[in-house]
């Protein structure tokens, strides 16, 4: 077990939507404070004989313990305790009865439920999402500053404000359908992140995260199945998922190295994941809604189903990062869209068209962002600037495989080797 690792993730965020949901948003603080010190003790006593089976119930007894022994202190414990026992000889599978009656079917998911409440409508969304990927995805600080491009000081604020705003609220989790559809962005938008966290994102271990991947489809499918979440975006998020992942096995070869897009082996593909992703965006296109996830849903989708890496329909796919731009403009959606236009029109074009892009000393810090110029001056034939473009991507890196993939682009420049670089759009 590691101490950031998907087991902690997962119960992290379970402990904490259950203990938040009995005790009061206006005990977050407390909750958090009980769920890391239930984590810390389980972790310290089952670190050599393994997790127990019923691990989940064991950690909600736990944790019900040490929250109820701070409000006995505090003459509170006889309100709180009959719902806490409740939930734990619930085991996580039953739900009290009364709550069916009031809360939305989508919401009937500890998590998902969480999700909704922190998005509260005196926060900007922003903010919203950051205290989902804080409380609910066990995120820290650094790792949603560099998601979102921003100081880490800027992040620890907007926590902060977010939760004084919960703490104040009377109703957090008193949703109404009302309240439900206002709220659906904020999700989607989190849930967003937490899947690309985990299929390209910046861990210091791991170029892939399986397990975050995982738990944003589970999520999303959540959703997709329940009234009255399944809105056209929706099917789209979802639907961008479902291709992602279809392609997750040919992203890192049999050592887990990174595969550059042209290489990879399309066999290997999932194409049940496909085929669903497939139904889930002609299932988006119901109404007139055009979100960015459609759009992104539909670039992958180009992806997915061209057979070959030189059958792509680059023209297609850069016509669609035009849009993208359009509805939520961003330097990384930008970069991309220059390697398409590379691929379309040549390396030339795709360097012209990075020089264009606004605000692009956001991505400085991106190593992919100088692997991008590094292969296309290499397409170029410029191979000495190409090489101090890598190995500025390589300095840059955030993780061996990161590492050991920019090292062998570095390596390529001395033979003029050019190759297609994770900047690649996906």
């Amino acid at each position: 077990m590691e101490a950031d690792g998907p087991f902690y993730r997962r119960e992290r965020a379970r402990l904490l939507a259950a203990l938040t949901r009995v005790f009061g948003v206006e005990n977050l603080s407390l909750a958090e404070d009980v769920v890391q010190e239930t984590l810390a003790k389980a972790f310290e006593a089952w670190a050599f004989g393994g997790v127990p089976e019923h691990h989940s119930a064991l950690l909600m007894a736990s944790a019900k313990n040490r929250a109820l022994d701070v409000f006995r202190r505090e003459r509170t414990a006889r309100k709180f305790a009959p719902a806490l026992q409740h939930l734990i000889e619930s085991e996580w599978t039953l739900r009290p009865a009364v709550e069916e009656l009031f809360l939305p079917p989508a919401l009937k998911d500890d998590e998902l439920r969480m999700m909704f409440s922190c998005s509260h409508p005196h926060l900007a969304e922003e903010v919203q999402v950051a205290l989902i990927l804080n409380m609910l995805c066990g995120f820290g600080v650094e790792e949603i500053s560099r998601i979102y491009l921003a100081s880490v000081a800027a992040v620890e604020k907007r926590i902060s404000r977010g939760k004084k705003v919960l703490g104040a609220s009377q109703r957090l989790f008193d949703l109404t359908a009302e309240d439900f559809a206002p709220r659906l962005s904020a999700v989607h938008r989190a849930l967003y992140l937490l899947f690309s966290e985990g299929y390209h994102g910046a861990s210091d271990e791991a170029v892939i995260r399986a397990e975050l991947c995982r738990e944003a489809l589970r999520l999303a499918r959540l959703l997709v199945d329940h009234a009255p979440a399944a809105t056209s975006a929706t099917y789209a998020v979802a639907a961008l998922m479902y291709l992602d992942a279809a392609r997750l096995p040919g992203r890192t070869d049999e050592i887990g190295d990174l595969t550059a897009l042209f290489e990879q082996d399309r066999s290997r593909w999932d194409g049940r994941l496909i085929a669903d992703g497939l139904a889930l965006l002609e299932q988006s296109a119901m109404g007139s809604e055009l979100s960015e996830y459609h759009l992104e849903a539909g670039i992958a989708g180009m992806h997915a189903t061209a057979s070959r890496f030189e059958d792509t329909r680059w023209g297609e796919i850069v016509g669609l990062y035009d849009m993208l731009l359009k509805v939520r403009p961003s330097p990384v959606v930008a970069l991309n869209r220059a390697m398409a236009i590379a691929q379309l029109e040549g390396p030339e074009k795709g360097l012209e068209a990075i020089e264009a892009i606004s605000g692009i000393e956001r991505l400085e810090d991106y190593p992919f962002y100088a692997a991008a110029l590094g292969e296309l001056e290499l397409r170029c034939g410029r191979s000495e600037a190409a090489r101090a473009h890598f190995q500025e991507a390589l300095d840059l890196a955030r993780n061996e495989a990161e590492r050991r993939f920019l090292a062998r682009r570095v390596e390529d420049c001395a033979g003029g080797k050019p190759a297609i670089s994770r900047a690649t759009p996906r």
